[in-house]
């Protein structure tokens, strides 16, 4: 259990063709019939990222420390991150980017979710609020969703839905709440204090300085 906690154990994971993804085998089922709903009220679910193993998230996580990925405000736009300390340059990651061994995309139990039917050829992704909103590309997809996920037997959720001061708000992000609730329950601070020490992480003695804050804004949210 531990293992897949964290983003280290792959057994429990199946691909599934029909959406080019890898999820738990628990929510196959639950996640194809999402899709076939969103079919009928005319919409193309699609996934643009599901599993993400801890050397993934590390990789993203030093990336963005080093300078070669971009950090963003809550917002989306670039920021400098030439004149923050290293524990501005810490929370600002964490505004976006899980630390490895804390991604609920760890689990297989997460996807994150858009509208292919209403993307141009040449359109870019960039899983933004703007997107879902307004005259964004995907609003009405997420307007559909907002009603799908109220409904009796879906058991979807999306645990970043408001803004608690921790993580930016996504939309996309659904959960699949009779795993996801479990395995959050499972997971604590210690478990991953212990992955963190014996991991090659930049910024880590400021991660693991700071990390009683960080799980509590970050990472300890509630079940849906």
């Amino acid at each position: 259990m531990k293992q897949l906690l964290l983003g280290l154990d792959e057994r429990e994971l199946v691909e599934l063709p029909q959406l080019h993804c890898r999820v738990h085998s628990a929510i196959a089922a639950p996640l194809l019939a999402l899709q076939t709903r969103a079919a009928v009220a005319g919409f193309e679910l699609r996934i643009a990222s599901s599993y993400r193993s801890f050397e993934r998230q590390r990789l993203i996580w030093n990336n963005k420390a080093l300078g070669l990925r971009p950090v963003l405000d809550s917002q989306g736009a670039p920021l400098d991150v030439t004149c923050m300390s290293e524990r501005e340059l810490v929370f600002a990651i964490l505004r976006w980017s899980a630390l490895p061994g804390a991604s609920r995309h760890h689990w297989g139990t997460d996807v994150d979710v858009y509208d292919g039917s209403r993307m141009a050829p040449d359109y870019q992704l960039q899983l933004t609020v703007a997107e879902t909103q307004g005259d964004g590309p995907f609003a009405e997809f997420h307007r559909w969703l907002n009603e799908e996920l109220q409904t009796e037997g879906c058991d979807f959720f999306r645990p970043y839905a408001v803004d608690r001061g921790g993580i930016a708000p996504e939309p996309w992000h659904l959960s699949y709440a009779p795993l996801a609730n479990q395995l959050a329950r499972q997971f604590n601070e210690e478990l991953l204090r212990e992955q963190l020490l014996a991991t090659d992480l930049q910024l880590k003695t400021t991660v693991l300085d700071n990390l009683a804050e960080i799980y509590q804004r970050f990472i300890a949210i509630a079940d849906e």
